[in-house]
């Protein structure tokens, strides 16, 4: 199922922030995109709608399994992608910043073969920067 880029950048900040903290509530993720709180909680009423992700009686986040197939999948494409650039020698930050546009794209070349070799998770580091574009969560900018 293709869903909007922005849940997909939702759900990954989601999966990020709970391998990162543990928990992970509202304004934890509008704190990490730079977006208002109510932004973030209309998105989240939305994920929680279809299907993506719980809110327990205190407000803690945490991805269903459809949720965290999708977060995974684009945390992995962006990853890739961001090391492919980076490889060809385009600065980190613009190969992390053109890796955020390009995840969700669905490429021809992506049938399968855009997929790390070793589907470890979120064993990786997680660089962080001090500005990140719009949309793009800053972990990867």
């Amino acid at each position: 199922m293709k869903i909007m880029e922005s849940a997909e950048d939702y759900l990954e900040t989601i999966l990020v922030l709970l391998h990162r903290k543990g928990h992970v509530r509202s304004i934890d993720i509008a704190n990490e995109m730079s977006y208002s709180k109510p932004s973030v909680s209309t998105a989240m009423k939305k994920l929680r709608e279809n299907g993506y992700i719980h809110v327990d009686e205190i407000g803690l986040i945490t991805l269903t399994d459809e949720g965290r197939a999708i977060a995974e999948s684009v945390y992995e494409r962006h990853t890739l992608l961001s090391q492919v650039l980076i490889d060809l020698g385009v600065p980190e930050d613009i190969a992390r910043e053109d890796a955020c546009r390009l995840e969700h794209d669905q490429l021809r070349a992506d049938q399968g073969m855009l997929s790390p070799p070793q589907k470890g998770g979120l064993n990786r580091a997680m660089p962080r920067a001090a500005h990140h574009s719009p949309g793009c969560p800053s972990y990867f900018n």
